[in-house]
């Protein structure tokens, strides 16, 4: 299975970063990046992922967060390792194709072929600010110019692998030329897709290598798994190279109650009304206007949202909704479960308790592997890492050490010709 760490800053907790492992600057300090990187890469596990966003998102009086720039945190980690996979975030909504694919193929040659850019969209309303504009593109522009800026920066690696100038026209984007980098060892970088709208899962099946998902229940990863993949088959793709990963936030103890003691200690620490604020935001509904003991009301479970005025994550959105149906849940027990994560899956337990679960999901079809998103940084990965990988070798489910040099080699990834190739073929 794949196994990437998703570096949260310190962590995603809000306590995280009064770790007696860090030093208060650590978010800003390539030196604890690149630590992060060789713990991950201890545990052979597949890539170190960054999330991003465009602007100041977190409160920094209560969590630091994503202050550097995700490439020059890539560039630390991979001077600092050897084997690790890059994955770096990067908004289609304000960035510009050539630039982001020069970033990013400059990034995979230097590293020896182990990059890979995580296509998303950006729907904060508050990022429009930071680019001249007063709100955000609609929903379905965003995802428009999102697919053509993939098609062209696939185009613009292509150009840089083969040496022949690319042309590029469409809606949004009108490009002539080609990349001046050098093919790096894996050909040309890797394509993650993060999100889980209808629009989203139709642009990771057609395009993607790698999906970040939020799934909160088996019965929804295995759901969400074969629509992925379906997807991809109709797009003349051969299914087994998109690979479908679930976040998966760790909180580990030696035993359940310490997990759940450190847990415990963790959600004490959380500001007052965050929980509240998260879920009203998730939902698009207001929390002081329903019943904590009461289901959520019908209208929010069985009523599409509007896409024109919700503008958070529709994945996100109905992983939580789907979960509360699923399992009959109470608004106070639906809190109770998602724990702070709203749209990833929690595990609480000891170190065989999440070798279990990431097991259960991979035998049941739901996962081709995990983003592991633990507490915190760096003791929650090194328990991982000592702990829980040990376990998942002794059952046969993870490598013992790396039998690839590139990220592409690693998942089995086929450059794009040999993909539509081998479909056609099939």
């Amino acid at each position: 299975m794949i196994l990437n760490v998703n570096v949260l800053d310190v962590g995603i907790t809000h306590d995280a970063w009064r770790s007696a492992d860090l030093h208060p600057l650590a978010f800003v300090d390539t030196e604890y990046f690149a630590e992060v990187g060789r713990i991950a890469e201890r545990g052979t596990l597949d890539a170190f992922f960054l999330a991003d966003g465009p602007g100041l998102r977190e409160d920094p009086r209560h969590k630091p967060g994503r202050a550097l720039e995700p490439t020059t945190i890539l560039g630390a980690v991979a001077a600092a390792t050897d084997n690790i996979g890059l994955i770096g975030t990067l908004s289609t909504t304000f960035n510009d194709p050539w630039e982001l694919a020069y970033r990013i193929a400059s990034l995979d040659y230097v590293s020896g072929g182990r990059a890979a850019w995580n296509v998303v969209t950006t729907y904060a309303e508050d990022i429009a600010g930071n680019f001249g504009l007063t709100e955000l593109p609609d929903r379905n522009t965003r995802y428009r110019r999102a697919a053509e800026f993939v098609d062209a920066v696939n185009d613009l690696w292509a150009s840089a692998r083969t040496g022949t100038a690319t042309r590029f026209d469409g809606e949004f984007f009108t490009i002539a030329g080609q990349l001046p980098v050098p093919p790096s060892a894996q050909g040309q970088p890797l394509l993650v897709q993060a999100g889980g709208s209808p629009a989203g899962r139709e642009l990771a099946g057609r395009q993607a290598h790698t999906v970040f998902s939020a799934e909160l229940s088996l019965q929804a990863g295995i759901a969400h798994y074969q629509h992925v993949k379906s997807v991809a088959t109709r797009s003349g793709r051969n299914p087994e190279h998109v690979r479908i990963l679930p976040g998966l936030i760790t909180v580990i103890g030696s035993t359940e109650a310490q997990a759940r003691a450190r847990d415990e200690e963790s959600a004490s620490q959380t500001p007052s009304g965050h929980a509240a604020a998260r879920f009203s935001a998730t939902l698009g509904i207001d929390l002081n206007s329903i019943d904590l003991d009461a289901p959520l009301p019908k209208s929010v479970i069985d009523g599409p949202v509007d896409p024109s005025l919700f503008t958070g994550s529709l994945g996100f959105r109905e992983s939580v909704i789907r979960l509360a149906a699923d399992e009959q849940l109470t608004v106070r027990r639906l809190l109770g479960r998602l724990g702070g994560g709203f749209g990833h899956r929690k595990i609480v337990g000891s170190p065989e308790q999440v070798a279990d679960t990431i097991g259960h999901w991979w035998n049941s079809g739901a996962a081709d592997g995990f983003n592991l998103m633990p507490d915190r940084f760096p003791d929650g990965l090194e328990i991982f890492v000592d702990e829980v990988v040990p376990i998942l070798r002794r059952r046969g489910l993870f490598r013992h050490e790396y039998e690839a040099p590139t990220l592409r080699g690693r998942f089995g990834i086929p450059l794009p010709e040999a993909d539509t190739a081998a479909s056609l073929a099939g």
